[in-house]
Parts: structure tokens; sequence; C-alpha cells
């Protein structure tokens, strides 16, 4: 597990509020999707099992060593004093790469109980992890609220939540709540060169742009030439593609059925780029590009779930970013 990188003040909110020796029992860790609560909860449960083993390792902030028998027993998921709760496949989609449960299961809280009817092997302390407490289904919830009503001794929980709005109220009301933020352009970019230490200046430029602060939200469109869609995409609104070209080359190039995850990529990319332009804009071309970006948002949201023609999705997008070429009149797909 690579280093975590940036949410120095929620490190040191966790430090400060580890430090006195009473560290509460439930944390919810919230924020936005992509911005790495999963891996700070993985960080703080190193940590936090790593000190109740032994003498503090020596590193700084909350990280541990990848070859700290601790860690070592995580990442082989053999901790007996550690457990992780998210959806598991379905039945029948396979172990890796399958589609995933709706929801976290009452049975997979209540399996819980296995760990909580001994005391603790290797420390004092046990962790659980959920990512996400948001996809508990109601009966789970339920249940999960019972043992944070009762928390068994030595047990911290720490509760990954991307929506914490809709959590049941006694379920945030027992929980300290700690809020990641948004990483700055940096810290975004040093992650994915940390994930991605093989790719290129161009691409881990084009990732951060597109992951706005949530680098785990760009990443899954690493190795898409997401660079290569910004540049089709400035040549289009730089010289309005009068030939329509430059567009039917990128149409023909995403409606390949090997090619939907780009396409996805592009769906994404190109309202962004859309409403990008409109800060060096005013007047009746701010009014153009805006209504060019509520086309495009609302082209890019139906174009997956109702299975519309990718080319021609394609092509009425690019035709949006043609009409913000100068001097181009208004266009519409």
């Amino acid at each position: 597990m690579s280093a975590l990188i940036g949410h120095d003040a929620a490190i040191a909110a966790f430090r400060d509020a580890a430090g006195d020796g009473r560290l509460h029992h439930a944390w919810l860790i919230t924020g936005p999707r992509g911005i790495g609560k999963a891996r700070f909860a993985a960080v703080v449960a190193r940590r936090l099992l790593a000190e109740a083993a032994g003498p503090p390792p020596p590193e700084a902030g909350l990280e541990v060593a990848e070859d700290h028998p601790v860690a070592r027993l995580i990442a082989a998921g053999s901790h007996p004093d550690f457990r992780r709760l998210e959806r598991l496949p379905r039945e029948g989609s396979g172990a890796a790469g399958g589609e995933l449960a709706r929801n976290i299961s009452i049975a997979q809280v209540r399996a819980l109980q296995a760990l909580f009817a001994t005391t603790p092997s290797l420390s004092a302390r046990r962790i659980v992890v959920i990512d996400s407490v948001d996809d508990l289904e109601r009966a789970a919830a339920n249940a999960l609220l019972k043992n944070l009503e009762e928390p068994p001794a030595g047990t911290v929980f720490l509760l990954i939540s991307h929506a914490p709005g809709r959590l049941l109220p006694t379920i945030r009301s027992r929980c300290r709540l700690l809020a990641l933020r948004r990483l700055d352009a940096a810290a975004t970019a040093r992650v994915i060169r940390a994930e991605l230490p093989d790719a290129a200046e161009a691409e881990v430029a084009a990732l951060t742009e597109l992951a706005d602060g949530a680098p785990g939200a760009a990443l899954r469109f690493a190795g898409l030439d997401v660079a290569g869609l910004d540049a089709a995409l400035a040549t289009i609104a730089a010289t309005g593609d009068p030939d329509n070209s430059a567009r039917s080359a990128l149409a023909r190039s995403l409606a390949l059925k090997a090619a939907q995850p780009r396409y996805e990529a592009f769906l994404e990319r190109a309202p962004a780029f859309i409403a990008g332009t409109a800060g060096a804009r005013s007047g009746t071309a701010l009014a153009g590009a805006i209504a060019a970006w509520e086309e495009a948002r609302a082209l890019a949201a139906s174009a997956v779930p109702l299975v519309l023609d990718p080319h021609a999705v394609t092509f009425q997008m690019a035709t949006l970013v043609a009409g913000l070429a100068p001097g181009a009149p208004a266009v519409k797909g």
C-alpha cells in the first residue's frame, strides 16, 4: 500500500484525538468519492493495531512500514483482530471483477459477533472498517447500531461515508466525524504518479485535471489517453471543424465496442471541457457556453443508461464543442 498523500489536517486531528489515550470507539470518515477515505481508514487501522501490539512504529504521522508484522498480516487478510466489510460479488459473478451486491448484508454485520465473542488475539484492540457504511441495508444498519451503542471492549469502528446525510441519525450521533477534503493539484498529481509510475506527464496532467481533487475518481481512466481526448476537443473548439473531419474521426474511434471505457471517459470529459471554457467568456458567448454545457451534461447522463449509439452521441457532443469556436454560431447537436 502506497503512502498516504495529503490530508495533513485530518491526520493531525486524528493523532491529537488518539494521543490522550481516550480514543473514540467510532469514527465517521466522510468526503467526496475518490479522495482517499478508504486509504485513510486502512492507514489508521494499521497504525492503531501496530501501536497496540508493541512499541509505537518509528514512522511519523500514521504510516507503518510495509514489513511491519501487523502490516503483513493485514495485507495477507489474516490479522485476527481486523475485519473489513464491503459489498461482496454477486453469486455467480466471480470473485474478481464481477458485479457487486447492491448492499452490505445483515449477515455480514452479524458475522462480526464471532470476533466480539472472544478477546483480541494480538493486543487489547480490534479494528472494524466498513467501506462504505452508506451501503448497509436497513437491517444491517440497525444491527451495526447495536454495536455502536454498546461497543465491544477495545474495538474501534472506522466507517467510511460518501453521503453522511443519508445515514441513520442514530449512527451519526454515535460517531466522531472526521471530514476529508479534496486534495490540491500538487497532491493529486503525487497520488496519480505513485499509482501510475510509468505514466507520461501528459497523462498525469490530464488525469489531475479530471480528478478535481479526487484522484481515485480519475485513476479509473488510466491508460485511456485522456490527454488525447482533451487534445481532440481543443482542436475542435479552436477550429470549429468546418468539414466535420475531426468530429467524424473522434466518433469512429469511440464507437468500437472495445473503446467503451474510453467512450465513458469522453462522456465525463466533454462537459467538463465545455465548462472550462466559460471563465474566459462573457455576454452571448458565455450564454452559449452555458447552454452547450447543459445540453452536453444531459446527453452524457443519458447516453449509457439509454444505450444510445456511441457514434451519434460522440458526434453530437463534439458538435456542441465545435460551437465554441471563435466566430462560430451557436450549434446544437
